[in-house]
């Protein structure tokens, strides 16, 4: 993206500054949603944005490996849970926690972005740490509604600019409706900078 679109942020979201990891994290979004409909590079943008605590770079689930074996692992305190999605081995809870743009979650997910980006996520799991592989991870579990069962395409249009309401209802591609509004408010900046920037 050009000059323009980042002198937009600097105005505005990422007022007053906007730092080398800022842009390099922003980036790797834009190129890994490159051919998206405006409305959907925006949210992309957005909850990044949200999720990183605003520092554009994939960060790994909050918690230590002792929360992680509870909540995640076969011998934790959900097996259940663990195992319908697919930590069935002791160890998986700490290896699978949620890594990115979007905390990539469960043994299951890591294969199925794996399979989707042609790597193998299950053997280097941390690889989602990495802001060219979790904006892509983004981008494909964001499109085709691998979070919550919830697309762009079922909140956003893809021929026009989307309206702040839109981008509320669009929060439960990944979370419900945990911090919608406040989300959206960033997805309408990021649209107005796109828009500037001349995003095709």
């Amino acid at each position: 993206m050009n000059k323009v679109f980042f002198d937009k942020l600097r105005s505005t979201i990422m007022a007053p500054t906007l730092d080398d990891n800022e842009v390099t994290g922003t980036t790797a979004i834009l190129e890994a949603c490159a051919g998206l409909p405006l409305p959907w590079t925006a949210y992309a943008l957005a909850t990044a944005y949200h999720e990183t605590a605003h520092t554009m770079q994939p960060i790994k689930e909050y918690g230590g490996d002792k929360y992680f074996h509870r909540m995640y692992d076969i011998e934790g305190a959900r097996p259940d849970l663990a195992k319908r999605n697919g930590n069935i081995h002791p160890g998986d809870g700490v290896k699978f926690c949620g890594r990115g743009y979007v905390q990539l979650t469960w043994r299951s997910n890591y294969k199925r972005a794996g399979d989707k980006l042609g790597m193998n996520l299950v053997e280097t799991p941390y690889a989602a740490m990495n802001k060219d592989v979790a904006a892509r991870i983004m981008r494909e579990g964001m499109k085709d509604g691998w979070f919550t069962g919830k697309a762009f395409k079922d909140y956003l249009p893809s021929t026009r600019s989307a309206t702040e309401a839109e981008y509320q209802a669009a929060r439960r591609i990944i979370n419900g409706m945990d911090k919608a509004a406040l989300i959206a408010k960033y997805a309408m900046q990021f649209q107005s900078a796109l828009i500037d920037g001349g995003w095709e």
